[in-house]
Order: C-alpha cells, then sequence, then structure tokens
C-alpha cells in the first residue's frame, strides 16, 4: 500500500471541504491568504496538497479532460446523448454550446487549480522550509502544475486570461480579459524550463520530476511545431534512465501496477474513503461504461466499433485496454480505470497524465520530423513489440508518420488523447468529417468547432472576454 498518497488524498480533501461550490469563485484558498494563514511550512504544504487535490476533481482529471480529449474524435461515443444534460453528448456532434456545464467546469476547475498554485508560489519565497531542497522541489512542482492547466485551457479555448499573481478577489482576474495564445504559450515554457531546474531527477509518487517537466515541455513544443525543441527535450528523457516502459501492456493500469516505470506523473485516487458522505475515489471508471453494467455507469467514452475492428491481430492490448460488456448492449468500454465495491464513483485506479509510451511515440514523431526516420523508427517498435506485434513495415518519412498516428490511437485510447493529437496534426476538420460521412451522420464541422465556446457563465461576469467564433 502506498501510505504517502493516501496521507496525501485525506490531506487534499480537508484542504477541498470548502471549495466544492458552483460559484465564480476561483479563489477559495486565498481567503485564508489574505487572513495570513500560511505563515510556516505546515500550512504552506496544506496549500501545495490543495493544489493537487484539485487535480482530482471531475470538472478536471476525474472526468470532463479524458472526456473532451476523446469523444471529440473518432475513436469513441456518448452511448445516450441526452445522459448528465448533454454535457458529453454534445462533443459527439460537436454541438456544444457556452452553457455546456462541462465547459463551465473545465474552465473553473482549471483557474482554481492555477489560483491555488499562484498562492504557493506567491508566498514559498518568504517562508523559511527546514529543508531547502524541498522548498525549491515546490516551487518546481506549482510551476509544473499551473503550466499543465495552463496548456489544457489554450488547446480547448484558444485565448484565455492568464494570471499568474496570487489575488485577493475573484473580481481581481474576471477584470482582465483574454490573452494572446501566444503569451499563454511563452508562460507555460518560461514555468517548464523553471521547473526543469527546480524539481529533482528521481520521481515520487503523485509528483512531477524533472522527466515530466521535460516531458510537457517537449509537449508543448510539439503543438507549436517546434520540432528541433521537442527532440531536445525527449531526448532528455529518454536518456535519463528513470523511466521505462512496463513489461506487458497488462502491467501499466490499474491499483496493483500504480507507480510502475512507466508513470511520468500521474493523478492519485483512493477508493473507499468516505468524507462528508462522499467517496474520494475516481468516477471514471463507472462513467466510462456502458449504461447498466455497474452503478452509475453513463456509457461516457466508449469505444466505436469500427476502432475496435481496426486492431491488428495479436495486438494485446486489445484485450489489455478494453473490454466488452456482454448483456443486451455488448458496447466496448475501456478498461484503463477500475471501478470499486465502495461506491459507483469511487475507482481506486490513478489517472496517468504523462506516460512513458507516451513519450517515445512523440519523441518517435520529433525524430520523424527532424528527418531521422531511422531512429524514428526504432523507438515506434518498441512500442509495437510490448503490445506484441512485428516492426512497422512503414520506411519512408511520410509513411513512418502516419504509423506514429496509428499507433497512437491503439495505446492510448481511453486515455485523453485522441482529439488533441489530431488537433495537432492539423486533420481534425477533415478527419472528423470523413468521419461523419462514412456513418451517415448529418454533420459538417469547420475550423471553428476545433476550440470550445467560452463558458456562458464567464461571459456573464466579465464584459471584456468576448466570446469564440461559431458560437
Amino acid at each position: 500500500m502506498n501510505f504517502n498518497k493516501y496521507i496525501f488524498l485525506m490531506v487534499g480533501v480537508l484542504i477541498g471541504l470548502t471549495s466544492c461550490e458552483k460559484e465564480l469563485d476561483i479563489v477559495p484558498i486565498t481567503e485564508k491568504a489574505s487572513n495570513n494563514f500560511y505563515t510556516n511550512e505546515q500550512e504552506l504544504e496544506s496549500a501545495v496538497a490543495g493544489v493537487y487535490a484539485q487535480l482530482q476533481n471531475g470538472g478536471l482529471y476525474g472526468l470532463d479532460l479524458i472526456g473532451v480529449g476523446e469523444i471529440s474524435g473518432e475513436d469513441s461515443f456518448e452511448e445516450i446523448a441526452a445522459n448528465d444534460g448533454g454535457r458529453f453528448g454534445q462533443l459527439d456532434d460537436f454541438s456544444t454550446n457556452a452553457g455546456n456545464d462541462l465547459v463551465g467546469d473545465i474552465w473553473r476547475e482549471s483557474y482554481k487549480g492555477i489560483q491555488r498554485a499562484n498562492t504557493v508560489l506567491n508566498r514559498i519565497t518568504d517562508i523559511e522550509y527546514e529543508s531547502s531542497a524541498l522548498k525549491t522541489n515546490r516551487i518546481g512542482e506549482m510551476k509544473f502544475v499551473r503550466a499543465l492547466l495552463y496548456f489544457n485551457l489554450v488547446r480547448l479555448y484558444g485565448d484565455v486570461p492568464l494570471v499568474v499573481i496570487e489575488t485577493e478577489s475573484p473580481f481581481d482576474f474576471f477584470g482582465q480579459g483574454r490573452t494572446a495564445s501566444a503569451e499563454v504559450y511563452a508562460q507555460i515554457q518560461a514555468d517548464l524550463n523553471d521547473a526543469i531546474q527546480d524539481l529533482p531527477v528521481e520521481k515520487s509518487s503523485g509528483k512531477p520530476a524533472r522527466g515530466a517537466a521535460q516531458a510537457l515541455l517537449g509537449d508543448v513544443l510539439l503543438t507549436q511545431g517546434n520540432f528541433s525543441g521537442a527532440l531536445t527535450n525527449y531526448e532528455a528523457v529518454v536518456n535519463s534512465g528513470v523511466y521505462d516502459l512496463a513489461p506487458t501492456t497488462a502491467d501499466i493500469f490499474g491499483v496493483a501496477n500504480e507507480g510502475n516505470s512507466e508513470i511520468l506523473f500521474e493523478v492519485q485516487f483512493a477508493s473507499g474513503f468516505l468524507v462528508d458522505g462522499e467517496f474520494e475515489g475516481s468516477p471514471a471508471g463507472s462513467q466510462f461504461r456502458p449504461s447498466g453494467t455497474t452503478a452509475n455507469a453513463k456509457g461516457h467514452n466508449l469505444p466505436t466499433q469500427a476502432f475496435i475492428d481496426s486492431f491488428e491481430a495479436g495486438d494485446t492490448r486489445l484485450n489489455d485496454y478494453v473490454a466488452v460488456d456482454v448483456g443486451a448492449n455488448p458496447f466496448y468500454f475501456s478498461t484503463k480505470y477500475e471501478v470499486s465495491a465502495t461506491g459507483a464513483d469511487d475507482g481506486g485506479s490513478d489517472h496517468l497524465i504523462i506516460r512513458y509510451a507516451d513519450v517515445i511515440l512523440k519523441y518517435a514523431e520529433a525524430l520523424n520530423e527532424n528527418g531521422q526516420t531511422a531512429e524514428a523508427i526504432v523507438q515506434l517498435d518498441a512500442v509495437r513489440a510490448r503490445a506484441g506485434l512485428a516492426g512497422t513495415t512503414a520506411t519512408t518519412q511520410v509513411d513512418v508518420r502516419d504509423a506514429i498516428k496509428q499507433e497512437r490511437r491503439f495505446e492510448f485510447i481511453g486515455e485523453g488523447h485522441r482529439w488533441l493529437d489530431l488537433k495537432r496534426y492539423g486533420n481534425a476538420v477533415e478527419v472528423m468529417n470523413a468521419f461523419f460521412s462514412s456513418t451517415g451522420a448529418n454533420v459538417t464541422i469547420d475550423a471553428t468547432k476545433l476550440i470550445l465556446p467560452i463558458p456562458q457563465s464567464q461571459l456573464d461576469t466579465d464584459a471584456s472576454i468576448t466570446q469564440n467564433p461559431g458560437y
């Protein structure tokens, strides 16, 4: 048992109990800060725990970020479009509007996390720590989390408000308007470059180490088309010797495999902790299953039959990552998220935000785009071999590029990568329109659907915030 995980979760729960309201108050933690609460190491460590606890929120890595990253693509779907008021169903046919709760939840909970990180970063310099190394690590951790949340926001919404200071009131933040994406990306990169210097080389469960910051910076640069910069960062992770692919595809996910060599950064969940009448596990295991299969199963994020049929013969991921409900509606579902007997939304599976297979395939992508196609094939084949497959038959840069894209589909099914991959490749509109045409759906999208609408609640609160085109 990972006792540090359970202690950390309980501290985070206690910090978060007063911040579960739905209002646009993104700074609950600073109410304590304004009253001089964070004055010593122990108090500030509780604030750090609160930052990590925020990542567990259903609007973030508990559910919504995973769903929006998958259901918007062609490989998974929503079983019942009207479930949860159409929160996920609207992603399926790109009918998402500014009043969609999912759109508002991701925005609000991301800014809560950012402001919590800002509070720690604003106060930690003046607080004495018994260990100066731990203090430096905490600064790196908070900059990593802030960068991660802004990276999500800028990819999902486009230009977003950029706030890197602690504010006393939510209204100090809401009056700032939107910041150009280029400036947001510059801040993300600055935070990650600092984090690389501040974080330790060796990883501890639930917290980022240097490799996680390097991998995330690689992702940021890859998204912007800076393949040489991305290559440098991925190569640093590969050469660090800290991480490795898990031996088999059955050794990666689930409570029994927590803390394995493949994990660079995960959001931790624990099943069986009942606080204030609610369990503190993950809802993904139950809600990402076909309706009727388990308590509170919602049929969110189910793999399509066409996608299942596209697996190569002998690919171990088909059995290790996916299962089928043998009931009246034989839908497939991801087994990467476990359910728990203690409660419907109380799964103990951690969510793996960055894992080594992701690094390896993006490393291959960066190698290939930098003209090192032979080296890219070596990396691609490492992931294929782990899945029980022969080496790729692709040899040219164009064919290897396509082979890497395909490999990512099978490796990361259900994890929230597909839609963001399509956007990065620049062919999301083409792929989705072809998909809708093939299924007979009366849906056509254009480039305005590549980003979500700004939440209506945000527009109502801040007159300086404008809506994205097409909404």
